[in-house]
């Protein structure tokens, strides 16, 4: 891996990195594909087109159907979804963890129930890491326990030193399955996630524990599951000065583009977030003025774009009026093209985003969208 920063402004940098799969441009939106699929009938083809750089696949998900080795026996997930450029893959360790009530936490891993069938599933640090090298990624995620962020202090500190140790057992069992010979990618990157709730004195101590293992990236996770976005920038503003400068860094699960801006000028590369195709499946769209409800009456006879000027495929053809009416009738078109539209407005907005940081007007960048995203819709 090479990765260079360009530029900065205060905490926010712009960076280029180079992979097995390709480069990748931060800071970065990864459009979230769970099962290798984007939720909304958009194909590789698609993402291609609308400036997608990386793809988010589910660990967890993946193992669970149709099988890690299925897809390693076809080629890897690259192959397997004819997608040609970096794939992020989580460890599964949030889905593992969201199954409260039907999964076991040991030191060796977690014992759970599939949400698919309900056979009982192992999954340890050494497991996540045999899985993600089956589906063959470009990057895999460490696997953490991933605590709820008002959790109780109790809970929270015993949660994250056996994260730590588990990070440990994964580099390790990563470092192992890169030396095979057989191994679908040996270039694989291991990025570590930083955990500790809303407690600064906790993820400042686990970010200068994990920093020491000299990983390719890391992540700050365990946030966006509850606390407020005040409390998620401060944990940011105190956590991320500790983590290695010179690496990618990853605020896993957020968020929406004010989220994202704010992130940003944290000193965050890479952000992922359901919100664009969960909520373009609904009928709401992005624009730089607000969220759209496109279910509201008011735009039954708007002929104008979802937001003009906007170049994705809804936009360079279809009124509000049309997509209003397709998603009312519930036919699936209107899915596709609201969820072709937010993710062309994410990956576009990252590319603004970079635009400033190149052009030394990040600041100014940033309060005029912020502004701009807090006017309200039409």
């Amino acid at each position: 891996m090479k990765y260079e920063i360009l530029t900065t402004s205060g905490r926010a940098k712009r960076a280029h990195m180079e992979t097995a799969h390709g480069s990748i441009e931060t800071p970065v939106f990864m459009n979230v594909a769970t099962v290798a699929a984007i939720k909304g009938a958009a194909s590789t083809e698609d993402l291609e087109n609308i400036g997608t750089q990386v793809m988010l696949c589910n660990t967890y998900h993946l193992h669970v159907r149709p099988g890690d080795r299925l897809v390693r026996d076809l080629g890897g997930i690259h192959a397997f979804t004819s997608w040609k450029k970096p794939v992020l893959t989580d460890s599964g360790g949030f889905q593992v963890f969201s199954l409260a009530g039907i999964r076991k936490i040991r030191e060796e891993g977690v014992t759970f129930q599939s949400h698919v069938d309900g056979h009982r599933i192992f999954m340890g640090p050494e497991e996540s890491m045999q899985i993600q090298s089956n589906l063959g990624s470009t990057i895999a995620m460490a696997f953490d326990e991933c605590p709820p962020a008002l959790a109780d202090r109790s809970y929270i500190e015993p949660s994250v030193e056996r994260t730590t140790r588990w990070l440990i057992r994964c580099k390790k069992e990563m470092e192992r399955l890169n030396s095979l010979e057989d191994t679908v990618n040996k270039e694989q990157l291991l990025f570590g996630i930083n955990q500790g709730g809303i407690l600064e004195d906790v993820r400042i101590r686990h970010a200068k524990e994990i920093a020491e293992l000299d990983l390719p990236g890391y992540a700050v996770g365990g946030l966006a599951v509850g606390e407020s976005h005040e409390q998620m920038y401060h944990i940011l503003d105190e956590t991320v000065p500790y983590l290695p400068k010179d690496r990618p860094t990853y605020l896993m699960g957020v968020g929406t583009p004010a989220n994202i801006i704010e992130g940003v000028d944290r000193g965050i590369d890479f952000f992922d977030c359901v919100y664009p195709t969960r909520n373009g499946r609904h009928g709401h769209a992005y624009t730089h003025f607000g969220r759209l409800n496109l279910m509201n009456q008011r735009y039954e006879r708007d002929t104008r774009p979802i937001e003009e000027g906007c170049g994705c495929p809804a936009c360079r053809r279809y009124s509000r009026a049309y997509i209003r009416h397709l998603m009312k009738a519930k036919e699936m078109l209107g899915m596709r093209l609201l969820v072709l539209h937010n993710l062309y407005f994410y990956n576009h907005l990252m590319e603004e985003i970079r635009d400033a940081l190149d052009n030394g007007r990040w600041k100014e960048y940033k309060y005029n969208m912020l502004e701009s995203l807090n006017s309200g819709a039409e």
